[in-house]
C-alpha cells in the first residue's frame, strides 16, 4: 500500500470517529430528554388520577363534549 492511500484512509477513519462520537452526544443528550419527558408524563398521569378519583362525577367519559 502507497503512502497517499494510507494517508487518506486513516483521515476518514478520523473523520468517522468524530462523527460517531457527535452521534452519540447527540443519542445521549436524547435520550436524557426522554428520560424527563417519561418522569413527566408518569406525574401527569398520577395528577389526573387523583383529580379524578376526589372528583369522580366530573370525569365521565361517555358524556359528549359541549361542542357536540
Amino acid at each position: 500500500m502507497d503512502t497517499e492511500r494510507l494517508i487518506e484512509l486513516e483521515t476518514k477513519l478520523a473523520y468517522q470517529e468524530d462523527t460517531i462520537q457527535q452521534l452519540n452526544d447527540v443519542v445521549c443528550r436524547q435520550q436524557g430528554q426522554i428520560d424527563i419527558l417519561l418522569e413527566k408524563c408518569d406525574l401527569l398521569i398520577s395528577k389526573t388520577k387523583e383529580l379524578a378519583d376526589k372528583f369522580p362525577d366530573d370525569f365521565d367519559d361517555n358524556e359528549r363534549p359541549p361542542h357536540y
